[in-house]
């Protein structure tokens, strides 16, 4: 019997989001619960760049995540986010997620430690890594492979656009080939593969951006995550901004991008995200982002009074 993730499922709505299906897969309301696997990054420590990512903050895309850098501190972490989502769940599972940074660049007998001691309590449900896909060796993929024979293995690659000038100016540090041969790699090794997608990169045109995901689904991703674009304080794209160097998105420009979007996606690609959270210390621009509950309204009333569907342009 095939597992609801390599399954065609109908769904409801407009889009195929992520809550339907985790109530699909695993039958109950499912948190994920962010940690810190103590890494760094390739554009970090030197051996691509120092910088990180021209979008990249301190926390590196990790600012919600339980912070801890010891393997010995993952149940700790996960007490304390458990903790923390208590009393919007009863009776559910969990998603252990390494978010922070590049959570497959280190020895693999770490990353077993770390990965091993997170699925290990029994209301976690799967373990979710987000990497890059140049930080896939072969003893890593070999360790994916053998996790996922215990519990589910989910795996986030950073792609954020598939055009080189832009790829080039936010210091992605890898080509295109390299993350075609990562899902491929991928395939058949772990349960999810999602991928991740910056909307608003500067010099990027809506035809670019559809580009990118409609490229992404033919990879063979099994999942997209769809990022607005936030300029967040101290870091280099924010010193460009206020050079004046390039404008970002309306809530109108993003909502149509979006629709956009979705429409390029197979009905079977699931929507793992649909904008995004700046930490609000940090953010600088949009600021309408900062209105969560807003910007999420806007785009559901403009999916329905547009009629926009998932995969209206693949059927």
């Amino acid at each position: 019997m095939k597992l609801f993730d390599e399954m065609i499922l109908p769904y409801t709505g407009r889009y195929y989001s992520l809550n339907q299906y985790l109530r699909r897969r695993f039958g109950c309301k499912v948190y994920k619960l962010a940690l810190d696997g103590g890494m760094t990054c390739p554009n970090r420590d030197g051996t691509l760049d120092t910088r990180g990512c021209i979008f990249c903050s301190g926390g590196g895309s990790g600012e919600f995540a339980q912070k801890g850098c010891r393997a010995d501190s993952v149940a700790e972490q996960l007490a304390l986010a458990k903790q923390q989502v208590s009393q919007k769940i009863s009776n559910g599972k969990y998603i252990a997620y390494f978010q922070s940074f590049t959570n497959t660049y280190a020895p693999v007998s770490r990353l077993e430690e770390l990965f091993t001691a997170a699925i290990c309590p029994p209301d976690v449900a799967a373990l979710s890594i987000a990497t890059r896909p140049d930080c896939l060796p072969p003893d890593v993929l070999s360790l994916l492979e053998r996790l996922n024979q215990i519990k589910p293995v989910w795996i986030e690659l950073g792609l954020q656009t598939i055009h080189p000038d832009t790829a080039a100016y936010i210091r992605r540090g890898y080509d295109l080939d390299c993350y075609t041969q990562a899902v491929r790699a991928l395939k058949g090794r772990v349960s999810h593969i999602i991928t991740h997608v910056i909307l608003g990169l500067p010099g990027e045109n809506i035809e670019d951006m559809t580009e990118t995901v409609r490229f992404a689904a033919k990879a063979g991703t099994d999942g997209m995550k769809l990022q607005l674009l936030h300029v967040l304080r101290g870091t280099d794209l924010a010193e460009d901004y206020a050079r004046g160097l390039f404008s970002v998105l309306t809530l109108e420009e993003y909502c149509e991008i979006l629709g956009r979007c979705l429409q390029a996606l197979p009905p079977h690609i699931v929507i793992h995200r649909l904008t995004g959270d700046g930490p609000k210390k940090l953010l600088v621009a949009p600021e309408w982002s900062g209105d969560k509950k807003r910007v999420l309204n806007t785009i559901n009333r403009y999916l329905e009074e547009k009629n926009i569907r998932q995969g209206d342009t693949c059927r």
